[in-house]
């Protein structure tokens, strides 16, 4: 098993290459796909879209990967940035004088361009950020804090959500199969409040 941490420092072969952000899974397999990477050392800063067979192991703060930081650099953008050519009508002006004739006059401006940003999450599937809302059959429970991952499969096994209040935060391993289906950034579970706060609160086994 592997955990696979959001927040965490990243480790190329060669070095610190920066941190996880969002991890990519199918909903219908729940299978990790990928997960973003943030390098703020790139020369555009950008993330980056890594597949999950590049991790070589885990540990609660860090990830690390087996590709070295040149590899790391020419894999997918996670963030598309295009412009987007917006029609501005031309500014009319009328004559305030009654006594002459009404005479409209233009005057042309300047085109504007509207800058998009689009993740690119490959088709089919979805990404989970930390913090994610989990919802259970009859209110919000916590927040998704990281995943547990089969290193063989690629398959999730639990979902680690982080619940209770500031002063009381506990972590609960909860099982794939109790996740019934994800929309809109929140994870939808077949359970009952009750029944979340009756798993278990032992410590998720973490590789170091």
């Amino acid at each position: 098993m592997k955990n696979i941490p959001l927040g965490a420092k990243v480790e190329c072969s060669d070095g610190h290459c920066g941190e996880s952000g969002i991890i990519i899974l199918n909903p219908e397999t729940r299978q990790v796909t990928h997960f973003v990477v943030q390098d703020r050392s790139l020369a555009d800063r950008d993330q980056r879209l890594v597949p999950i067979d590049q991790v070589v192991e885990t540990s609660r703060n860090r990830i690390r990967l087996s590709c070295t930081r040149a590899e790391l650099a020419s894999m997918d953008h996670f963030i598309d940035t295009h412009y987007t050519h917006t029609e501005k009508e031309p500014q009319i002006d009328w004559p305030v004088d009654d006594t002459v004739r009404a005479v409209p006059r233009a005057t042309l401006t300047e085109p504007r361009y509207a800058r998009e940003k689009v993740e690119q999450i490959p088709p089919g599937e979805i990404a989970v950020r930390r913090g994610t809302k989990v919802t259970a059959r009859d209110g919000s429970v916590g927040n998704v804090d990281e995943l547990v991952v089969d290193s063989e499969t690629g398959h999730i096994s639990h979902m680690v959500v982080e619940v209770g209040h500031l002063w009381a935060k506990r972590e609960l391993a909860v099982p794939v199969s109790a996740i019934d289906y994800l929309f809109e950034d929140t994870v939808y579970l077949k359970i009952g409040k009750k029944e979340v706060e009756a798993l278990p609160t032992v410590p998720v086994k973490r590789h170091a």
